[in-house]
């Protein structure tokens, strides 16, 4: 009697299920195909004609889909994606139930925009600083927050990880610098090693190696570390000691922007001293200051 893999089964039947709810959408018109004249039919495209379709053989789409142990490869379930005419989300689904590491999640097209409704986000953050990133540590909006403490403003690189080593004013506000650049560091390296290849990366490797022996030397020591919270002690010129915590969250409809919202600690009064902040007068004590 053959032994049933547990672990594995629900994964196989979904697959199953997934790949024949996703046929089932698919006519044979839209696939480039011809209706069948009188033939009666059911809805949506037959295993042999998504297989042909696929440049794939019958039999071997026929066990993919009945969810049985066979090797797979990336090219041929694109392949067979192209054919079902899967989203980007469904495409890496279908990489998952298969068993293999997804894709890189692409930008649907028809949600590049997304900017006024990502700037109204950070906005509500308000009076605590938010700004959002690319791939690439460069600063797409920041809120006023962001700009009354963390000192971002438009003359500046607007390259976080580039900042964060070469802008005067950030590093003169910041106590927790040299504990925090190790941080900064290994989680870039391992948003590098998720995509070797990618001149954006590589561009930004060059120009902040070309500025800052610092980096340089802690880059050179091959850490590596995940988002997550990073603690930040800034010495403001107004208020004095800030004490916030920084969070990266991922937005899964642009994959390739990331949003960092810094909460304050219960440490130094932070929370009343950036509400102050950002009231009118705070907002015309630190005109000059965030200036200098």
């Amino acid at each position: 009697m053959p032994v049933v893999d547990a672990t594995k089964s629900p994964r196989r039947s979904e697959l199953r299920e997934f790949l024949m709810s996703r046929r089932a959408r698919v006519s044979p018109e839209e696939a480039g195909l011809p209706g069948g004249g009188g033939r009666r039919r059911t809805p949506g495209l037959r295993r042999e004609e998504v297989a042909v379709l696929a440049g794939v053989g019958a039999s071997w789409y026929q066990w993919l889909e009945q969810g049985r142990d066979i090797s797979v490869s990336p090219q041929v379930l694109d392949a067979v994606a192209r054919v079902l005419r899967l989203s980007d989300a469904e495409r890496r689904h279908l990489y998952l139930l298969a068993g293999l590491n997804p894709p890189t999640p692409q930008v649907v097209p028809d949600r590049r925009d997304m900017c006024d409704g990502l700037q109204r986000l950070i906005d509500t953050w308000m009076p605590y600083p938010a700004h959002i990133m690319d791939l690439y540590y460069n600063c797409v909006l920041y809120n006023d927050a962001a700009a009354m403490v963390l000192g971002m403003r438009p003359e500046i690189t607007q390259n976080c990880l580039v900042d964060f080593f070469t802008d005067p004013l950030y590093r003169s506000r910041s106590n927790s610098w040299e504990r925090n650049a190790r941080t900064v560091v290994a989680q870039f390296r391992a948003a590098c090693a998720a995509r070797p290849d990618d001149e954006g990366f590589q561009s930004v490797l060059a120009e902040v190696s070309a500025l800052s022996p610092e980096f340089v030397a802690l880059w050179a020591e091959r850490d590596i570390e995940d988002q997550g919270q990073v603690r930040k002690e800034l010495d403001h010129p107004v208020v004095g000691l800030l004490v916030v915590e920084a969070t990266v969250l991922k937005v899964p409809a642009r994959p390739d922007l990331m949003i960092v919202l810094h909460a304050p600690l219960d440490e130094a009064n932070t929370a009343a001293k950036l509400e102050w902040l950002a009231s009118p007068e705070g907002r015309r004590g630190t005109m000059y200051p965030v200036a200098g």
